[in-house]
């Protein structure tokens, strides 16, 4: 049975740990392998990508296998050919795909139609790699991650809604504030609230900050939102991580963020490159974490 890595709230606690612990070994030991020899893993972009394109290309080829990069631009990717028609080929030539992609639709017909195991490597509903990432970050500093606040100030966005199934699969408490209206998924939001974890919802940046050990945030306007960018401004201005805001979390707290970030907007310049700032930290680990899910997807249990 092909397996794929598309949501975190697909793992059990166990299996999220072991990814964890397993990109922290791979971290720590410079982790080589050939687990992807004479294997080809199409990276389909139709999102502009640095983080995430480079940490997948590297992590394919220290697991010994080759990549190919695609994109609308130069393919018939979702233009004249059905998209059920590209899994369908690539199925016939390559191994895997990576996709980072607008709507999970997307994502989700080249998973029915094709018979390659897909990662999700970013849409507009969620970013499982980077969130993975993240827990990687912040189980390097506190490993008992159950017993973590954390709080998410700004738009309930893909990273949010990630945030969200993370909560219900490491049992941290979760804090989002968003403005109203731009919270995280509702349905998601009440699958995570019946499932008894810890996720509370609010307005208020002062309110969710409160005692959080991390603090995160994300532009204000994703790609594909470039045109709201002005009313949105008007919207988050209040959503602004800065040193009075991070002075309400706990002793210590540390400040998050996915990038590429916006200084001046989402996070102030003196808070990016301040003390308590791990987003380089979170940066390298998407090498390890995407390392870690490779290996996860390519082997059977």
């Amino acid at each position: 049975m092909t397996k794929h890595f598309t949501h975190i709230r697909q793992l059990n606690a166990e299996q999220g740990m072991h990814l964890v612990r397993r990109a922290k070994a791979m971290k720590d030991s410079r982790f080589t392998s050939s687990l992807l020899h004479g294997k080809t893993i199409m990276l389909i972009f139709e999102k502009a990508s640095t983080r995430t394109r480079i940490s997948f290309d590297i992590a394919v080829r220290q697991l010994g296998g080759g990549t190919i990069f695609m994109t609308p631009m130069e393919s018939q990717l979702g233009r004249s050919e059905p998209l059920r028609d590209t899994a369908r080929v690539l199925s016939r030539y390559a191994d895997g795909m990576v996709v980072r992609t607008f709507g999970q639709q997307k994502l989700d017909e080249l998973m029915a139609f094709g018979s390659i195991p897909v990662v999700n490597a970013l849409t507009d509903q969620g970013h499982p790699c980077q969130v993975m990432s993240d827990m990687l970050t912040m189980y390097e500093r506190t490993p008992n991650l159950a017993s973590l606040t954390v709080a998410w100030v700004g738009d309930g966005n893909n990273m949010a809604n990630s945030l969200v199934e993370a909560a219900m699969v490491f049992g941290f408490t979760l804090k989002l504030a968003c403005p109203k209206g731009f919270g995280p998924d509702v349905e998601l939001l009440a699958e995570a609230a019946a499932s008894g974890a810890n996720v509370f919802l609010m307005e208020n940046p002062e309110e969710a900050v409160a005692g959080a050990h991390y603090v995160h945030t994300d532009v204000w306007a994703s790609m594909g939102q470039e045109e709201e960018m002005r009313e949105r401004v008007k919207v988050f201005s209040r959503y602004s991580v800065n040193e009075a805001l991070m002075r309400k979390a706990a002793p210590g707290a540390c400040f998050m963020h996915c990038l590429p970030a916006h200084r001046g907007e989402e996070v102030m310049e003196e808070v990016f490159e301040g003390q308590s700032s791990i987003v380089w930290d979170q940066a390298e680990n998407r090498l390890h974490m995407q390392k870690a899910i490779l290996e996860w997807v390519f082997t059977q249990e």
